[in-house]
């Protein structure tokens, strides 16, 4: 059944997760506050370093395993959900942390990510989502708004960008979350809740291309604009956001569709109050469709979804258990030449 994870022998810091590699990225990419808090964070998990691992795909954001002193993969072009899934089924003392990007978990791994989710393995999946393909030199992504002009889309893109939070909620994902680079405290709150979450959890991380789309999310981070732009949301708290709380969100009556009002003293109680632990989807879903794909107004940040649910490597471990006390150990080679094999050979 569940193997423990080994505690550390000694105390970390953050220190002790910076490897030797030198980090290159863009001088002033979003990338390296990311890395900050993580290496910051790691140490509250009191975790060895010999017990965590870091598995990327393929982009800028993939190169993060190199600068973790942790042990890492950085394996192929949208597939390391897969890997990582035969990684946290097949040695269930790992911590297992993915690290993608919108291109990268979106296009050509959009199916291992959405199976992933749905089986609930342990996996933590950090999406860095700067809406654009920055490794390649600036085309547009899966999460890119319509009417991008990337070099690839030089009339504008006429693709609908995925929503990566309603992605990850209708595949029935135990845990999202989404969090923005430069707010360090919230994305380290963020890790935390997901660390702790038995299964899959997925982080949405709004991160800043600064050569190929500079001042994407500049809606959410000054702070004139993002007090007006940003929900924060918090379990069993209302939802409320604007200078003095002056917005909310309610439930429209004729329509059971979430929306943005002014708040008066005598709506107060009809405000939506956040329930990260619904059964439900749906209002998590209504919640991350708020926000407007080009403007970004109204764009809830924080954990949307944390509902427990069977976890697949649990599962799979007790299949295996089970299987052993009622018929032994397998036997390879009696497989191999048992009654469902044959020998193909040529006609004379």
């Amino acid at each position: 059944m569940r193997t423990e994870l080994a505690l550390s022998a000694k105390p970390l810091t953050a220190k002790d997760f910076k490897s030797d590699q030198e980090t290159r990225w863009c001088p002033g990419c979003g990338d390296y506050a990311i890395l900050a808090a993580v290496q910051g964070f790691m140490p509250e998990l009191q975790v060895a370093k010999e017990n965590i691992v870091f598995v990327s795909g393929i982009g800028c954001s993939s190169r993060f395993p190199y600068y973790m002193n942790t042990y890492g993969m950085h394996s192929i072009h949208g597939r390391a959900p897969a890997i990582a899934t035969g990684l946290a089924t097949s040695r269930r003392d790992l911590s297992v942390w993915v690290v993608t990007g919108d291109g990268d978990a979106l296009s050509i791994g959009g199916n291992h990510l959405i199976h992933a989710l749905r089986r609930n393995v342990n996996l933590k999946i950090l999406l860095f989502n700067n809406r654009i393909y920055g490794l390649t030199k600036g085309q547009y992504s899966p999460t890119s708004e319509v009417g991008k002009i990337t070099k690839s889309t030089p009339m504008g893109s006429l693709d609908a960008p995925f929503n990566p939070v309603s992605l990850a909620l209708g595949a029935e994902a135990s845990f999202v979350a989404r969090t923005i680079d430069s707010d360090r405290k919230h994305l380290t709150e963020v890790l935390r809740q997901a660390a702790a979450h038995p299964g899959t959890a997925l982080i949405e991380i709004y991160q800043n291309c600064n050569i190929f789309n500079d001042g994407a999310f500049d809606a959410l981070k000054d702070k004139q604009q993002a007090e007006e732009a940003v929900i924060r949301l918090e379990h069993g708290k209302p939802i409320r956001f604007g200078a003095d709380g002056a917005r909310g969100v309610v439930r429209d009556p004729a329509t059971g569709d979430l929306k943005v009002v002014d708040v008066t003293p005598g709506d107060e109680a009809g405000l939506l109050v956040h329930d990260a632990h619904a059964a439900s989807p749906l209002t998590a879903i209504g919640l991350a469709r708020l926000a407007d794909p080009d403007t970004l107004h109204h764009t809830p940040i924080g954990v949307l979804r944390d509902v427990r649910r069977p976890v697949y490597d649990t599962q799979m471990a007790h299949q295996l258990d089970t299987a052993v006390e009622q018929k032994g150990k397998g036997d390879l080679a009696a497989l191999l030449t048992g009654n469902d094999t044959w020998t193909v050979g040529s006609s004379s």
